[in-house]
């Protein structure tokens, strides 16, 4: 390196939210998957050098200890977490917590949330404590050297060892689970002068409250409030959410250090062999929606499309075979217990629709290659992975065409009003009723589709994130 040039700054990945997500579920969510892809790419692009991964320390004055890249990567493909990986006092993830997890995770969604919630609050109350006695204890004593402040002698060990002025600490997951986010990226720039990264999902939770507890609303924009004045590079997953957060911004009178940066998401699947489970549908007679249950994902409006497509049936307006099965892939979520309930009453429409809960990577690969086509009526996203994915393996994708979801699918989708059932119906009719249409669409995705790979999201962000 030429004499003077001074080097590249070190970015402190933020696994903690990632981690603790792993603690109640099985399997990743969107956000979880998009952050584990990006931080893997990062890895590549950057070298382990530059990329570290850190999460909270529990010291007294150490803020944060790293994580090896292998620990993260073990956590998302659902392996124990190795012992280096946890902090002191942190409890075993030992095979009985394992089963009570398991058996949560089975229980009704009504009496599972409230098991759920209390856990995160148990954690959020164990942080604000921490971050309550770290506020009441005097300073630790300060050095001056050379003009920067000098590394604390109480964490001469990894990160407080590593760490330098124009860092950057980047948070590429959902640290609003987190309590105490904005107050330790504050801490990190007095203490280290390091900057911060953020990279923003989508506002749901502001824009459409109604969709989620108050609670999680109120943590939510008071994280969002407090953390986006100190970012020196703010990221969002598409010119949808770019534009969004820089409109509540000015709705909210909050000053950004420059515009947000919109940055390319992969389109890509994680390799592996797809896998011919027991209890999975028959190849080519189903059609696949990959999400959450959630309220905003917007199941309901499907089974309702299910719901007429089976009562022309009963009409006698449509043969019986033209209507496949309706397949649900993914975890049970918060706010859907009523859906649940209604799907229960009506024996899943007689068979018509089936709940796969948290399918495997090797499962979901192998519902993907055997529907007919995908389907994705959410009414927000900030991005809209399922549909990417599924165009990525060669599957159409009839999608909603609300917020960022026609960015992710682009000329290749086709797209409906998720608010109208009339519209959706109308949109999965034609399909049905025209299978050749189908065959013809699959194969113009997978003729015309160029995935893109995560390599370009780890070069946007390091672009966004290089010192001024």
């Amino acid at each position: 390196m030429p004499t003077g040039v001074p080097p590249e700054p070190t970015i402190w990945v933020d696994v903690e939210d990632f981690l603790s997500y792993f603690e109640f579920n099985p399997r990743p969510s969107g956000i979880q998957r998009v952050a584990f892809e990006i931080e893997r790419a990062l890895i590549e692009a950057a070298g382990a050098d530059r990329i570290r991964f850190v999460r909270r320390a529990p010291g007294r004055d150490e803020l944060l200890q790293e994580v090896a890249w292998r620990d993260a990567e073990s956590i998302f493909f659902s392996r124990p977490m190795p012992e280096e990986a946890r902090p002191p006092g942190r409890p075993r993830d030992d095979e009985r917590r394992m089963r009570v997890r398991r058996a949560i995770q089975r229980l009704p969604p009504e009496l599972r949330e409230p098991l759920f919630r209390a856990g995160t609050l148990q954690s959020q109350v164990g942080y604000a404590v921490r971050d309550l006695v770290k506020a009441l204890r005097p300073p630790a004593p300060r050095q001056i050297r050379a003009g920067r402040e000098a590394i604390p002698e109480a964490g001469a060990g990894g990160f407080a060892s590593r760490v330098r002025p124009g860092d950057v600490l980047l948070s590429p997951g959902a640290p609003w689970s987190v309590a105490g986010f904005a107050e330790l990226a504050a801490e990190l720039k007095g203490r280290y002068g390091m900057r911060l990264a953020l990279l923003v999902h989508d506002l749901a939770p502001l824009r459409r409250p109604e969709w989620f507890d108050p609670a999680a609303v109120t943590r939510f924009r008071n994280w969002l409030e407090a953390t986006l004045p100190l970012c020196a590079t703010v990221l969002a997953v598409s010119a949808h959410t770019a534009a969004d957060l820089e409109a509540y911004a000015r709705e909210t009178g909050i000053a950004l250090s420059s515009p947000v940066l919109p940055v390319p998401l992969g389109a890509t699947f994680p390799a592996g062999e797809a896998a011919a489970a027991p209890g999975l549908p028959r190849p080519g007679r189903y059609v696949l929606f990959v999400s959450t249950l959630e309220a905003r994902k917007n199941h309901a409006l499907v089974v309702n499309v299910w719901r007429k497509l089976m009562d022309e049936v009963r009409q006698g307006r449509r043969d019986a075979g033209s209507v496949p099965e309706l397949v649900f892939a993914g975890r049970v979520g918060a706010m859907v217990a009523d859906l649940v309930q209604q799907l229960d009453n009506m024996a899943y429409l007689r068979g018509r629709i089936r709940l796969i809960r948290d399918p495997t990577d090797a499962e979901l690969l192998a519902l993907y290659q055997g529907c007919l086509f995908t389907i994705f009526p959410s009414l927000f996203e900030g991005w809209g992975l399922p549909v990417t994915e599924s165009l990525a393996l060669g599957k159409p994708c009839l999608a909603s065409n609300a917020t960022a979801i026609p960015e992710a699918g682009g000329a290749l989708s086709r797209y409906f009003d998720p608010e109208n059932v009339g519209s959706a119906h109308r949109a999965v009719s034609a399909l049905l009723d025209d299978p050749a249409a189908i065959a013809a669409w699959q194969d113009q995705v997978r003729r015309e589709f160029q995935p893109r790979p995560w390599s370009d999201t780890a070069r946007a962000i390091l672009a966004g994130v290089a010192a001024p």
